[in-house]
């Protein structure tokens, strides 16, 4: 193996393959991870200069993050890469409860003992704007939608689980933990480039813990890029923390040698299984059951008390109209509507339901009756991918901005060579599914 340039934990599985998808893009050969990767599973993996882990912080308690990422973060160092980042929603979803950021920083920072943690969340790819410490979102990934500011935002703001009501990214992170955070400001970007980084040298000269930049533009992550690689030691890798707007800036100035596809071909049919309450994937579901997809709804109250047999009837349901012929569309909320969460499942909905649609999924997988399945659903799909026994993704194509076409490696399983994607709720235009079954953009 290549001496590796990057690792990175991604929060949830779809978030991490918009950081896999970033890299690759770059030429930089990534691999993407369930769990931090043995030697074993290394050298089937030769000359990779970046490897990410496919987590689900974003789920959890304070707690439980700590047991999940602490034995996650000190792996990803042993492997000693220059940077490590640990990767979170382009929308900053979390909150002192579950999926806690501020938890992350206090966590890692007693691992890397870096001098300040970087903190970026801005992707201008993505539709994802810091301004002035203020953050923006454009409603949907990949589409036309408006930008809003994030407690603004109709779907962001509403998040069934963790509500962004708080556009200022340090009073939000201030929730979360005790430690200073400065602002890297947006009149800093036009600067020349000496009085730029002299800007940055003079503000960590205040000794903060953490770092917040605005972004705006692709020219001010490259700039971005550069802080963070003059920053960058040999003797520790740097940790940071963000969007993957940290991929795109580190690409910047990173080695590059690799290519890929363009776009991937088409499939006869697909399964999407979602566990989504975004309106965005709401949109995308209608648009698809108006163009041919066929749709299997799980029942909650079902699920909660005959979880074995609402399964099987949702597997039975969905396979039959596979055999037909048909693309299928598995739902556990339609047109961005959240069913009331019975109590058994309101502890962790996300592993409930994403367990549940990675069973619908290697039911269809192991029967053969589809090639290619795309997994909605930030907080679910960390869940379905385990339930699937993946293991690792490498990507195949891009499709629209933050969800890739991959390959998936799980070994002994129905998924193992499979074509997966794992679409975020506000990801893709409102023919994403269509674009999913034909391997390419429209």
């Amino acid at each position: 193996m290549s001496k590796l340039l990057l690792t990175f934990y991604g929060d949830d599985f779809t978030g991490s393959t918009d950081a896999l998808e970033q890299l690759t893009l770059a030429g930089i050969r990534t691999a993407l991870f369930v769990e931090p990767p043995t030697p074993a599973q290394l050298k089937k993996f030769p000359d990779l200069q970046a490897i990410g882990v496919a987590g689900k912080t974003r789920s959890l308690v304070p707690a439980a993050m700590e047991r999940e990422l602490k034995p996650a973060l000190l792996a990803l160092k042993r492997l000693k890469p220059r940077h490590v980042h640990y990767k979170v929603c382009s929308t900053f979803d979390s909150s002192p409860t579950i999926g806690s950021i501020g938890n992350v920083m206090d966590v890692a920072a007693k691992i890397f003992r870096t001098p300040f943690i970087p903190l970026l969340v801005a992707a201008p790819a993505l539709g994802r704007y810091t301004i002035f410490g203020q953050h923006f979102a454009r409603y949907g990934i990949g589409s036309a939608g408006a930008i809003h500011r994030l407690d603004r935002h109709p779907s962001i703001s509403k998040h069934p689980v963790t509500p962004m009501t708080e556009a200022d990214l340090r009073l939000h992170l201030a929730k979360q933990t005790k430690k200073i955070i400065a602002l890297f400001d947006i009149l800093k970007f036009s600067l020349p480039e000496k009085e730029f980084h002299a800007a940055f040298r003079q503000l960590l000269a205040e000794k903060p813990d953490v770092v917040l930049f605005d972004a705006l533009t692709a020219e001010h992550i490259a700039r971005i890029g550069t802080v963070l690689e003059s920053a960058a030691r040999k003797s520790s890798p740097l940790f940071s923390v963000g969007s993957s707007g940290i991929e795109s800036a580190l690409a910047t100035v990173l080695e590059k040698r690799t290519t890929v596809r363009a776009f991937g071909m088409a499939a006869k049919q697909i399964l999407v299984v979602s566990g989504s309450c975004s309106p965005v994937t709401g949109g995308q579901i209608s648009r698809a059951l108006k163009n041919g997809f066929a749709e299997v709804d799980f029942n909650f109250q079902k699920l909660a008390t005959d979880p074995t047999g609402e399964i099987n009837r949702v597997c039975r349901a969905a396979n039959e109209l596979l055999q037909k012929g048909r693309s299928v569309v598995v739902f556990t909320a339609k047109r961005g509507v959240s069913k009331s969460v019975p109590k058994k499942m309101k502890d962790n909905p996300a592993m409930w339901l994403g367990t549940a649609l990675g069973i619908v999924a290697q039911s269809a997988l192991k029967k053969k009756l589809v090639h290619r399945v795309c997994i909605a659903g930030g907080d679910t799909s960390s869940y379905a991918g385990r339930a699937l026994g993946i293991q690792a993704l490498e990507m195949i194509a891009p499709l629209t901005p933050g969800a890739p076409l991959c390959r998936a490696h799980a070994p002994g399983r129905p998924a193992d060579g499979c074509e997966m994607v794992f679409k975020g709720g506000q990801v893709g235009p409102e023919n994403y599914f269509e674009i999913v079954k034909l391997g390419k953009n429209l």
